[in-house]
């Protein structure tokens, strides 16, 4: 079955990077983090959550790769990017990633951003993480989405 234009991306930019992983998009959504995890056939914690924020002085971007078990504490991302940060809305989502809400990839985005990985991810084997459109995933490893995205692991519950 052919990927949508979204999910093709995110699967070619996958090969450019060197990445032999593949995109399954299901008929289903996978847009929360159970939906991801019914589809997969994993537990809620091996899902990627693709969680921006957004700088409230400098106005970056800030991306956090959370466990799809947990929910992250917005002061400690604060302490991290060095000031306080405002949850994102669709429209700077869609403008820094150039993907909606419940399909925002770890990679491939408009804009670079200041990434925070969750530390609680580094458990599992494998790891899923959303593929450019609210229904398409990808199964990788922590240690490859380390690589992909640069990410700096902290904890982030």
């Amino acid at each position: 079955m052919a990927l949508s234009p979204s999910a093709q991306k995110i699967q070619n930019l996958l090969i450019e990077q060197g990445y032999h992983l593949t995109v399954i998009e299901h008929a289903e959504s996978t847009r929360t983090a159970q939906e991801a995890a019914d589809r997969a056939g994993c537990t809620l914690g091996q899902i990627t959550k693709s969680l921006i924020f957004r700088g409230k002085d400098s106005g970056k971007p800030i991306l956090v790769l959370t466990s799809g078990a947990n929910r992250v504490n917005e002061k400690r991302i604060t302490e991290y990017a060095g000031e306080p940060i405002l949850r994102a809305d669709a429209d700077f989502v869609r403008a820094v990633t150039g993907f909606a809400i419940g399909g925002v990839p770890p990679l491939g985005h408009v804009e670079r951003m200041e990434t925070y990985l969750d530390e609680d991810l580094l458990q599992y084997a494998t790891i899923w993480a959303a593929a450019g459109t609210p229904n398409a995933i990808f199964e990788l490893t922590p240690a490859q989405l380390q690589s992909m995205t640069g990410g700096k692991t902290v904890g982030v519950k």
